[in-house]
């Protein structure tokens, strides 16, 4: 289980190479050697793109220290908040805030669009994204504050956009549900995306926001392969627990929506159909999909990635994701990034949308209630206008 370093960073920056420096290795961002790390994604602990020193580990025949192996251990560390709400002008989403309890991400998925972050923090988007994970424990309170605000205005918020707000630092901090429970108690609408099975854990709140139209959970299924799902997303849940849990949010009467993400040619791609079938079978109501990304840090980490679970493939990988990005491994342009362009995507687009209309999947985003947005019930009691008492007679 985690280790939880509870002192707050006042200078994330500077504070995350200090807290996550012990030993010899934690503290080098250099490329590393690849290799297989256990219950990890990445195999590579590269340099940020921000970082003004490099170093690279070596054997010089002095000393065992340069082999040392990137420790296994989960490290979370709690990160002051100053703004829980982040806003976005993404065309491409179907959001404009979001609400991410936490930075970095345990599940270690290799495709992590997020995973680029961690630079800005003087930290690898590699292996560090997956066991330097920094907590915003005061994200409730914080959350309770802005929608309390004369100015804010009410529209959906997505919890979990950048990484997984189930992660499993969660099963102990439960900043998530704290959360909910003050989107819930203002009423305010909030679509999830997650990939865990332990929102379950919270099935009692989603319901009965569910009954109000003010949530929507968008379950991550991106194989039905226990063992390409292990490698693409070591430590998320497997696909036949991702489908048992689409199963019980659908009989507590949350609807849930299959993110079909990443799509990546002759990796997952091939399984189209069988997914979106079995999430149909398992209660999905809708369904969406997006064409793998390679962001900055991203790209040379799937290379990386591709080369040791794919070697006879990773050639016919990259030249289809290129055929889709203009000659390119990433197109971050507005309208094309998230599902593609020319003949592939097109035939992606085509598979998806027929196989989701045969067995009756909405491609629409799922419509949230405003209407019933009420900040008060978030104002400290003392706080609140007394109403008069009526006289007896």
């Amino acid at each position: 289980m985690a280790s939880l370093l509870n002192k707050p960073s006042r200078d994330l920056s500077r504070s995350a190479r200090r807290a996550f420096s012990a030993g010899p290795a934690a503290g080098v961002l250099a490329l590393r050697p690849s290799g297989d790390h256990k219950g990890r994604g990445a195999g590579l602990n590269l340099q940020g793109r921000f970082e003004t020193e490099a170093r690279e580990a070596f054997d010089d025949g002095w000393s065992p220290e340069a082999d040392a192996p990137v420790p296994g251990r989960t490290v979370v560390r709690i990160e002051p908040v100053r703004s829980t709400l982040v806003y976005n002008q993404s065309p491409d989403l179907g959001f404009d805030r979001s609400i991410n309890p936490y930075r970095g991400c345990e599940h270690g998925c290799i495709y992590c669009y997020a995973r680029p972050n961690h630079a800005y923090i003087g930290l690898s988007p590699g292996l560090d994204f997956e066991t330097r994970i920094f907590a915003k424990a005061e994200a409730a309170s914080q959350l309770r504050r802005e929608l309390l605000r004369p100015g804010y205005r009410c529209a959906p918020v997505n919890l979990g956009s950048s990484t997984d707000a189930y992660q499993p630092a969660d099963r102990d901090l439960a900043i998530t549900r704290q959360v909910l429970e003050v989107l819930e108690a203002s009423s305010h609408p909030v679509s999830i995306v997650t990939k865990s099975w332990l929102v379950e854990r919270d099935i009692d709140l989603l319901a009965r926001m569910a009954e109000r139209r003010l949530v929507m959970v968008y379950l991550s299924v991106t194989s039905l392969d226990a063992g390409l799902s292990r490698i693409m997303e070591p430590r998320a849940a497997a696909p036949w627990r991702r489908l048992e849990t689409i199963r019980r949010l659908t009989q507590a009467g949350v609807p849930v929506s299959v993110s079909l993400a990443p799509v990546i040619p002759f990796i997952n791609e091939p399984e189209i159909e069988h997914i979106l079938k079995a999430c149909r079978e398992a209660g999905a109501c809708a369904a969406h999909y997006i064409v793998l990304r390679l962001p900055w840090e991203v790209r040379p980490l799937f290379h990386d990635w591709l080369q040791r679970h794919f070697p006879d493939r990773a050639d016919r990988v990259m030249h289809r994701l290129q055929d889709m990005r203009g000659g390119k491994d990433n197109d971050p342009r507005f309208g094309s990034r998230m599902k593609g362009e020319g003949l592939w995507a097109q035939l992606i687009r085509m598979r998806f949308e027929q196989a989701a209309r045969r067995l009756g999947l909405s491609r629409k985003p799922f419509a949230l209630d405003t209407s019933r947005f009420d900040p008060a019930p978030l104002r400290p009691s003392s706080d609140r206008p007394v109403q008069a008492q009526a006289e007896l007679f």
